[in-house]
């Protein structure tokens, strides 16, 4: 009886390790992928955190003391030692803006980018992009194909997009990858001539964790959104999307967001840009679109489009919560947006939106403004 017992014990404390290929890929019980939308006033830099603790930074927000440190900060709350992966979409200020500076105060393990920028002739590109070059000759570089596989531990993360050129096939295991895409059918063109170009060239992803899928194309448009998706959408559904360009109208195209279904979508917004009335009414109208979440309050949205104030991550100006109070007693005050500048002042503190996901599926959704927490079971 004795011996017998002993190899209940024993088999039962096997059961409870997990496998060392579950170690491996960081899918131990509990794990979750941790994703930080930080607030760059309607710039990018998005932090995930597998499971195991390996780090991905997509962009990094404007130059400047304020976004490096609001970078910083959420490196440390996430407690960060290094930033093992970092991706630039694209070469614009507000996305490539605080990486040399940062690049100092952290070690950065591998670089990806579209190749060179075709806005070299600007000023300031060309000069990141001689400081970039002096990065990358002491980090190792990779300039992203589309369906290049990324190395980020406990995922499936794939290059859809990069120098303008689309994931030509579907993708492998991805639902609904491969399908026609009906919506092609009455895709509206644009006239992009005035669209800064390198915008066109951003190199995005998609990245699975189990049967959660997400979604990041930096600064994509509206055209560039159809040669992706049409005539087939090969890279299938998503539960999370963070919104192409900011919430931009020059992105975000019905024949893009309602094809890709998202069940919950993230606005790198600012307070005066991106939140297009148009790309409000796109969600809105996506076929299983549940919630959107804010990093801002956004003046063009107004009360008829902004998400409710639990799910916006910072609340600045005093008419911002006098619009919002009126929305929680049923009127519906007009909001315009104060005389000043396009920009956005630094406001203390920060506040960010953190997505925890699941391998099942499922995910819950934080403001760090307030700590209320919103969670989504996994699709059927």
């Amino acid at each position: 009886m004795l011996h017998r017992s002993i190899f209940l014990l024993l088999t039962l404390a096997l059961c409870l390790v997990p496998s060392a290929a579950a170690i491996a890929h960081g899918q131990t019980a509990g794990k979750t992928l941790d994703i930080y939308f930080i607030d760059t006033e309607g710039g990018q830099a998005t932090l995930y955190v597998s499971p195991s603790g390996q780090t991905l930074l997509v962009d990094t927000g404007n130059s400047g003391e304020r976004d490096l440190n609001r970078i910083l900060d959420v490196l440390t709350t996430a407690g960060v030692k290094q930033i093992d992966h970092m991706w630039l979409t694209h070469y614009h200020g507000d996305h490539f803006g605080s990486m040399v500076d940062l690049s100092k105060r952290i070690a950065i393990k591998q670089l990806y980018d579209h190749g060179p920028s075709i806005e070299g002739d600007r000023p300031r590109v060309a000069a990141f992009q001689k400081v970039y070059a002096e990065l990358y000759a002491k980090i190792p570089r990779s300039v992203v194909k589309p369906g290049d596989q990324i190395a980020f531990t406990g995922t499936d993360m794939t290059a859809v997009m990069s120098d303008g050129n689309p994931l030509t096939r579907p993708l492998a295991k991805a639902p609904g990858a491969g399908r026609p895409n009906p919506l092609c059918a009455t895709f509206a063109a644009r006239d992009e001539s005035t669209v800064d170009p390198d915008n066109h060239q951003s190199a995005g992803f998609v990245m699975a964790y189990g049967r959660f899928r997400t979604i990041n194309l930096g600064d994509l448009t509206w055209s560039r959104e159809y040669t992706l998706m049409c005539p087939n959408n090969n890279i299938g559904t998503f539960d999370l999307y963070l919104t192409n360009h900011h919430g931009l109208d020059q992105s975000g195209s019905p024949a893009f967001v309602h094809a890709i279904q998202p069940r919950v979508a993230v606005m790198n917004n600012g307070t005066r840009k991106g939140g297009a009335v148009q790309t409000y009414q796109t969600l809105e109208s996506s076929p299983g679109f549940d919630d959107l979440w804010q990093l801002h309050w956004s003046y063009a949205g107004g009360v008829e489009h902004n998400p409710p104030a639990l799910q916006i991550a910072n609340i600045d100006a005093p008419d911002q919560l006098a619009a919002i109070i009126g929305m929680a007693s049923g009127a519906q005050p007009a909001v315009a947006p104060p005389a000043g500048p396009a920009g956005n002042a630094a406001h203390s503190p920060a506040h960010y939106l953190k997505v925890s996901a699941r391998t099942d599926g499922s995910f819950t959704v934080t403001n760090s403004r307030n700590g209320y927490s919103k969670s989504y079971a996994a699709r059927p």
